[in-house]
């Protein structure tokens, strides 16, 4: 019997089936990944009936059906993303997240998108702490702790909590360019605003003693995606941060989009998986320091100097967002959405095999479509690089994606060997 990891792909009677090739959950090592879940009502296939809270809650009762359907509860959950059609719909399904979530609160992102499947008004995505592992046949530390920490240092909110560690990784609450000491969005444009996103992550991180460059991905949301080059103007003054990180030009992985709106009105918002080296207890000391980070690049996939194709800390790979680029051209490839998805999935496949992986070793997709009609051509060839559809996914309608492209798409891979120690 192999002491490998393997992927777990799992589908519940009591959720609604997959309206695509994809599970609802995927677990892989000390995580669950849970597909996004619609206001689809299981008996019927159907949205549900109703405005946005109704809709809200059964988005919420389809992910609670799924945790218990693999023998979870919902304080298991690490973190939830909120995708609404209009943002001024986020009261509403906040008082819906407070009766799901009554004496702990997971980290959270909300945003609001161009669109959503099925015309849905909101759609919850949920990633859930895994303490048995998936070792086959050898339960693993089934009794690891999650870690939920708030710092007054960086904004706080009673409905989500600034980080949750759990294993190897902290999974943080999405930032956005609140100033702390006041509660209220800083003075200024998008230039100021990104300066804060990031200040509060690192706040919140070396609360936790954690620095900066342990950050293995950064997804930044912004209402105007022709601010990126300011953004990215900020962002270099932030990465890299130590003087090691400096002296191999180390990036984490990024994904950026236009969505259609933030919180509070902000102009941009950032997200961030941060690596645990420390791990969570009961790991032992000697099991849980000196974990690597192995980011890497391949000249056979699209190379930016803003992030790193991938990479992979213990048993996850994370990929940059890949657009419908041709590595020969660097120019996005002719043709209509089905020739830029499978450009872009090209492009995974070239950096997952890169590391010597395989695209089933992929655990969650997340598709970003600048027309989310076009989700059938895209279903006809994405079906043709995951025939099984194991993968857990996401996928929304966005306002504006880099390059003009009409299609992005980032994932996670499975990282059975982990990283040194391999523990």
């Amino acid at each position: 019997m192999s002491n490998y990891n393997t992927v777990l792909a799992r589908n519940v009677e009591s959720a609604p089936k997959s309206i695509g090739p994809y599970s609802q959950t995927v677990a892989f090592s000390h995580y669950n990944n849970l597909s996004a879940q619609l206001p689809i009502d299981p008996q019927t296939g159907e949205l549900i009936s109703g405005g946005i809270k109704e809709q809200a809650i059964q988005c919420f009762n389809n992910i609670k059906a799924i945790v218990e359907g693999i023998d979870h509860v919902m304080s298991d959950v690490v973190r939830v993303t909120i995708f609404l059609k209009n943002i001024s719909d986020q009261d509403a399904v906040n008082d819906v997240l407070k009766t799901f979530f009554s004496t702990y609160v997971p980290t959270l992102t909300v945003i609001a998108v161009e669109a959503l499947p099925m015309d849905a008004l909101v759609q919850v995505e949920a990633l859930i702490s895994n303490g048995e592992g998936t070792i086959p046949n050898a339960p693993q530390a089934g009794d690891l702790i999650k870690l939920a920490h708030n710092t007054s240092n960086a904004p706080t909110s009673i409905l989500s909590t600034q980080t949750v560690a759990f294993s190897h990784y902290n999974n943080l609450t999405a930032q956005l360019p609140i100033d702390p000491k006041t509660g209220r969005l800083v003075i200024g444009g998008v230039k100021e605003q990104a300066r804060q996103c990031l200040k509060n992550i690192k706040t919140i991180l070396e609360s936790i003693d954690v620095p900066f460059d342990d950050i293995v991905k950064i997804t930044v949301f912004l209402t105007d995606l022709s601010d990126i080059d300011t953004v990215n103007d900020v962002y270099t003054t932030f990465f890299p941060d130590s003087a090691i990180a400096r002296a191999v030009a180390y990036m984490p992985a990024r994904t950026a989009v236009e969505v259609s709106a933030l919180p509070m009105d902000a102009s941009v918002q950032i997200e961030a998986v941060v690596s645990h080296g420390d791990g969570t207890p009961p790991q032992l000391i000697e099991d849980r320091h000196g974990i690597v980070i192995y980011a890497n690049n391949t000249e056979n996939a699209p190379v930016s100097s803003l992030s790193t194709q991938t990479v992979a800390f213990s048993h996850y790979n994370h990929l940059s967002a890949q657009l419908p680029i041709d590595v020969k051209t660097g120019e996005i490839v002719s043709g209509g959405v089905k020739e830029q998805a499978e450009q872009c999935l090209k492009n995974i496949q070239t950096i997952i095999e890169s590391i010597d992986h395989v695209m089933d070793d992929v655990v969650k997709v997340n598709i970003f479509l600048k027309d989310i009609t076009d989700i059938k051509a895209v279903d006809d060839v994405y079906s043709t690089f995951f025939p099984n559809g194991t993968p857990a996914r996401r996928t929304v309608g966005v306002s504006a994606i880099p390059q003009d492209a009409l299609i992005q798409i980032d994932v996670v891979v499975a990282n059975a060997e982990g990283t040194p120690p391999r523990v």
